[in-house]
């Protein structure tokens, strides 16, 4: 078994198991009465959800429920903060996290706005098609100088702006250096979106015991 050395590459030890079949996937465990759940993404970068009508999709054979932000309850509240702000004199921070469900509106494609719970995925993906969701355009905005002017479409309306958070760390007399410098180069950088490309994608699933008052979690994090 391989372990960690400096200076040359090290054999991953779980992948022969998961490239040749013998591993376990999420997908693959197969449990009396499982469920299967799909969610319903918005086509919209930013959109008013005006109204949402789940009635066919729940009548499908094999459909168990349908859920949307409505039905949550108190359980629909925000995520939690999974880093917390820098103590730093001066700081900005809007801590805006994503919610279960969509409520209202909708601030970027592929956000999900109901969940459909059926007895195989592909009853659940059918239903999908059944549920009538009625949106109003929004102006979106997908560049961050843009997201900052004053005439921006908000994506929080409860914000002043689209700022998510500034810090702001000084050393030193700036003003001095410059003064004294031989050259001041200015440049803009761009960078790339960043993928990760898992063999197995996310996946939950679970199974309650009652006699043995235990809860199995499989789950691909």
């Amino acid at each position: 078994m391989e372990t960690r050395h400096i200076g040359r590459p090290v054999t991953r030890n779980e992948d022969p198991k998961l490239l040749t079949g013998r591993a376990l996937f999420v997908d693959d465990v197969a449990m009396p009465g499982l469920l299967h759940a799909a969610f319903l993404r918005s086509p919209h970068a930013h959109a008013e959800i005006q109204s949402t009508d789940v009635t066919e999709a729940a009548a499908r054979p094999g459909v168990v429920a349908v859920i949307t932000a409505d039905d949550l309850g108190t359980y629909w509240q925000p995520g939690s903060l999974l880093v917390p702000p820098p103590p730093v004199p001066g700081l900005i921070f809007h801590p805006r996290c994503q919610v279960p469900l969509a409520k209202g509106k909708v601030r970027h494609v592929g956000e999900p706005i109901a969940m459909v719970v059926a007895e195989d995925r592909y009853i659940a993906e059918d239903a999908l098609g059944d549920i009538a969701v009625a949106y109003r355009a929004l102006r979106p905005v997908g560049d961050l100088e843009a997201a900052l002017a004053p005439e921006a479409p908000l994506v929080h309306d409860d914000l002043p702006g689209n700022l998510a958070a500034e810090v702001r760390r000084v050393k030193g007399d700036y003003a001095s250096a410059r003064a004294r410098a031989a050259h001041v180069i200015r440049r803009r950088f761009w960078y790339d979106r960043g993928a990760s490309n898992p063999i197995e994608t996310r996946g939950v699933m679970t199974a309650w015991d009652a006699r043995a008052d235990k809860l199995t979690v499989w789950d691909t994090t």
